[in-house]
């Protein structure tokens, strides 16, 4: 038999695995002393109680033979992508339901979806990037061109006219930088991938910090994005559904690619591999969609927000370069003294006792850079931050 030898192009482990790893190491050698994390993007509040308590009474359903569920419809239920539809309303967006595709997460749909595209295809990425979209795509084979993002364009990349694109990934707010585009440059993205008969996989799973009403929540909010444009979005960071799982994936109807719609793919794809979103999971997403669930999400949410808001003084009162903070659970600093990432990673260990996560793991463009997240406690993130300013 033969395996797939694409498997080889990859990195032997996987970035937040080698994190993990380092992580122990230095935990085993010295038991004594307390380890702060900045660095994998995993929530600490739990699940706001309008949702403990849908979760809770969808459990009980499933113990009464009169309220019992089996299998439910593969693509979501209808109740959960209606409190979807009132969401995208807030921000101005229209979704038609058969739009809707209910999930266990962003990051298994944004893997999952390129069923629908051939290998011969060209995928511009950004660089640097979540790992998940280069990976996935050197698993399958694909070409892939990166597209350079640094200081100089504040790591929000735009498109060059005369690079040829099949698949663009954008993410934004950005993961791992922080940055967010402004909807006049997603209206130039949409107007190349337009032009270029490209779709854009667009990556919102943070769009929920966003709290200006200059900045998209969703690239629907463009004009011409429906003919071009795919939107992943999770509940992981909006109502701390990491543990949970919970996410959903946007495919319009007027998305047509080679005489065939790509919606019509999608649900002939998930009807065949994929059984759905177990009820009382849904029942607890549609809960955090409500008015009283959206204001718990927000009291949550505040409280990341307002950590960022500390990482990103105490970084200013450092002097150090960086982007995110605003808008954004990310903070992307560049690593001080001329230090490579694995380098102020090892540094920041041994001498201050905080985890972050080095750049040049998203990629060639992210040497030299280092990701800090938001999602600690309040306690935590202070303390975090005033040994990194001691060590500063």
């Amino acid at each position: 038999m033969k395996i797939n030898e694409n498997y080889r192009s990859l990195e032997t482990s996987y970035l937040f695995s080698q994190v993990a790893a380092k992580k122990a190491a230095y935990q085993a050698a010295h038991p004594d002393q307390r380890i702060l994390s900045l660095g994998i993007g995993d929530v600490t509040r739990p699940l706001p109680t309008p949702v403990v308590q849908a979760f809770t009474e969808a459990v009980l359903d499933q113990g009464d033979p009169s309220r019992f569920h089996g299998y439910g419809p593969e693509q979501g239920y209808d109740f959960l992508k209606e409190s979807i539809q009132q969401y995208y309303r807030r921000f101005g967006v229209e979704l038609p339901i058969d739009d809707l595709f209910i999930s266990d997460g962003a990051k298994c749909d944004l893997g999952n979806i390129l069923d629908l595209f051939d290998t011969d295809n060209t995928v511009l990425i950004p660089d640097p990037v979540y790992p998940v979209y280069r990976d996935t795509n050197q698993m399958a084979g694909r070409r892939i061109a990166y597209l350079p993002a640094g200081p100089e364009n504040g790591f929000l990349p735009m498109p060059d006219p005369d690079q040829k694109a099949d698949i663009i990934y954008l993410c934004s707010p950005n993961n791992p930088t922080g940055a967010v585009y402004t909807k006049a440059q997603l209206a130039e993205w949409v107007d190349y991938a337009n032009k270029q008969g490209a779709v854009i996989l667009f990556d919102a799973a943070y769009e929920a910090f966003v709290t200006s009403p200059e900045l998209p929540h969703s690239i629907y909010e463009i004009e011409g994005a429906r003919e071009c444009a795919i939107e992943v979005c999770s509940l992981s960071k909006t109502a701390g559904f990491t543990g949970t799982r919970c996410g959903y994936t946007v495919v319009p109807q007027e998305l047509i690619r080679g005489g065939l719609s790509l919606r019509a793919m999608w649900l002939r794809r998930q009807t065949t591999k994929f059984n759905g979103v177990s009820y009382p999971v849904q029942r607890a997403a549609a809960a955090a969609f409500s008015d009283e669930g959206m204001a718990a999400c927000q009291e949550v949410l505040s409280i990341y927000r307002s950590n960022a808001r500390l990482m990103h003084e105490a970084l200013e009162q450092a002097g150090i370069w960086h982007t995110g903070g605003i808008h954004s659970p990310y903070l992307w600093m560049k690593c001080p003294h001329g230090l490579s990432s694995w380098e102020f990673f090892d540094q920041l260990l041994e001498k201050a006792q905080v985890i972050g996560t080095p750049g040049c793991g998203f990629g060639t463009n992210g040497e030299g850079f280092f990701r800090l997240t938001a999602f600690g406690t309040p306690e935590d993130t202070a303390e975090a931050m005033e040994r990194i300013r001691k060590f500063l």
